[in-house]
């Protein structure tokens, strides 16, 4: 055995540029897709983590039928109750109730459908990132009137800044429509183009006053926890206690976040597979032009008795040699790369709109699980060995006779 292995590896490095470009070709593979799959994952990641950050959180409560026929009068049944089971979760970081109505924004410039959203700010720094900081302005602390805080999306669009006065209008728990001034206090960035259009906030309390209701109304509860592996645990434990009302997780409120996390893993493996069989052809390519260069020896070697299972075997070791070299040093490389972006991040300044349409900061930071790690070093290996049947079996049919002869 110990003689095969010498041999297969001197056969190897007979020809020492065409070993090194194939070696080169399978770490350049190696490490293109797993940094691929690591910047895939990592831009999935960032759209999920703005996401939960600036406007799902981990977990939210509505009244059973809210989602589904988003009225004014649909509040959550039981606030107190429901505030209290909260604030009784260890696992909790943040909670903050919402006021929500479906209002019009007017301004000299134009008209826009808002979601007006009233805040309690103090409770509303635990779970969105919205608060801190803004890009303009403060958060509800220069007015002593009502104000509103606003997206840069929206201002852009209506031209609005700072102190800029806007007309809102909205129907109130009798179904009139009312219609009231405000300053704009602040105006925020949530690398998300749709909800800056979207969203506008303003204080609870002030809202509950313009709507002449004797009580706040709570249509969403939004809750941050501390470890988001925790929310299905959490949501589990809650939902039997809210009667009346409906606890969803992030990816239930938003299933195409879950599904794109849920499709990343299965995309990432069938990316890796097309590399990998690409790969193989040029492992195939390579060592059949080694075996025809060496028909001659191979049929010198079989015609003086030498085993061809011990052929078979030298040929599938010089294949599995290549792999063996260029695995770990494509490994150690995508590791290195995937671990200093993953710190630093790769920046897109240039198309940062463009991935803020798609909920997306401009800087992506990759990542990628350890597990794959060892799976893709698995199947590299695998990939090598299917790849070496082929020519092993080529190096086989040679008949020793015409091997010889053939010069």
């Amino acid at each position: 055995m110990k003689t095969i292995i010498k041999i297969a590896w001197r056969n190897l490095w007979r020809d020492k540029l065409r070993t090194t470009v194939i070696i080169i070709s399978i770490i350049l593979g190696l490490w293109g897709s797993l940094f691929f799959m690591a910047m895939i994952n990592g831009m999935n990641d960032n759209r999920i983590s703005s996401a939960i950050d600036y406007y799902l959180a981990h977990i939210q409560i509505h009244r059973q039928d809210y989602p589904d026929d988003p009225k004014i009068d649909k509040t959550i049944a039981q606030p107190e109750k429901v505030l209290q089971i909260i604030k009784q979760t260890p696992a909790v970081a943040g909670y903050a109730p919402h006021t929500i109505l479906q209002a019009m924004l007017t301004t000299t410039k134009g008209n826009r459908g808002i979601q007006l959203t009233g805040v309690v700010p103090e409770l509303e720094k635990t779970v969105s990132k919205i608060p801190q900081p803004l890009v303009e302005g403060t958060y509800f602390t220069r007015f002593k009137k009502p104000s509103i805080v606003i997206g840069r999306a929206l201002a852009d669009k209506l031209h609005l800044k700072l102190n800029s006065k806007v007309k809102i209008s909205f129907q109130n728990m009798e179904g009139d429509i009312l219609a009231y001034a405000f300053r704009v206090e602040g105006i925020y960035k949530a690398n998300n183009a749709m909800l800056e259009k979207m969203q506008v906030f303003i204080k609870q309390s002030d809202l509950t006053k313009l709507l002449n209701s004797s009580k706040t109304l709570i249509h969403e509860v939004v809750v941050k926890l501390k470890d988001i592996k925790s929310v299905s645990k959490v949501k589990n434990k809650w939902q039997p206690q809210m009667s009346g009302n409906l606890v969803q997780t992030w990816d239930e409120v938003s299933p195409e976040l879950g599904y794109a996390q849920d499709m990343m893993a299965t995309f990432s493996y069938i990316f890796m597979a097309i590399i990998l069989i690409a790969l193989s052809f040029a492992i195939i390519n390579t060592m059949l032009m080694a075996i025809l260069e060496r028909k001659r020896e191979l049929g010198i070697m079989l015609s003086v008795g030498f085993n061809k299972r011990k052929l078979f075997l030298m040929i599938m070791l010089e294949t599995l040699f290549l792999a063996l070299i260029a695995t770990p040093v494509g490994m150690y490389l995508s590791y290195a790369g995937i671990t200093y972006f993953g710190q630093h991040g790769l920046h897109f300044l240039g198309v940062s709109k463009g991935l803020e349409h798609f909920g997306m900061s401009a800087t992506i930071y990759t990542k990628l699980p350890i597990s794959y790690y060892w799976v893709i070093t698995a199947m590299t290996l695998l990939t090598a060995l299917f790849a070496a049947v082929f020519p092993a079996r080529k190096a086989l049919s040679t008949n020793p006779i015409e091997a010889i002869r053939d010069i």
